[in-house]
């Protein structure tokens, strides 16, 4: 049984995206950063370079909390933008934590490991914006600006969130 402390968690918002990236999604993938720090939401992330990294840096700038979740054994091999660095040695299998860390999930440009996290999210429930990228994949919802993507991501965010609550308070104790 959970104790209520009266404390509501943050929204927490997962960002896909590949692990280089040209110019012009590092500048989306930051304003990205930027949009979920400034809403209050942690940002999760697979913690390396290219869009984890340009979206860790928008929000580390704007004072926002980062976490990454690191295919290697290495807190180190982390982006210096990280809040908290959490090795996890699953290589790409850690790609199902971060989705699954998510209450949402923003992806943009990438190459078979982000489409892996579409994926994965879909398969967990997770809605799944898409910036600049993935809208031909079924149940990607199309954003066009960052700010739009972060607001998406939060309101489907919140509708899931209060949808879940809704779900658990009708759940009798289990009779065993």
């Amino acid at each position: 049984m959970r104790a209520d402390t009266g404390a509501r968690r943050r929204l927490q918002i997962s960002v896909a995206g590949g692990g280089a990236c040209d110019r012009r999604t590092a500048e989306l993938a930051r304003a990205v950063g930027r949009e979920i720090a400034a809403a209050g939401a942690v940002l999760v992330c697979g913690g390396l370079g290219g869009v984890m990294q340009a979206a860790a840096r928008g929000a580390a700038e704007a004072g926002g909390t980062v976490v990454g979740l690191l295919p290697g054994e290495r807190r180190a091999d982390g982006n210096r933008y990280l809040s908290i660095a959490i090795p996890t040695g699953l290589g790409h299998a850690r790609n199902v934590l971060v989705v699954a860390a998510g209450d949402a999930v923003i992806a943009l440009a990438g190459e078979h490991g982000t489409l892996s996290e579409v994926a994965l999210a879909r398969v967990l429930g997770r809605p799944v914006v898409g910036l600049g990228a993935w809208a031909s994949v079924g149940g990607v919802i199309a954003a066009r600006t960052p700010t739009d993507a972060v607001r998406r991501a939060l309101a489907v965010a919140r509708r899931g969130r209060r949808h879940r609550r809704r779900l658990s308070s009708r759940r009798s104790e289990p009779a065993w």
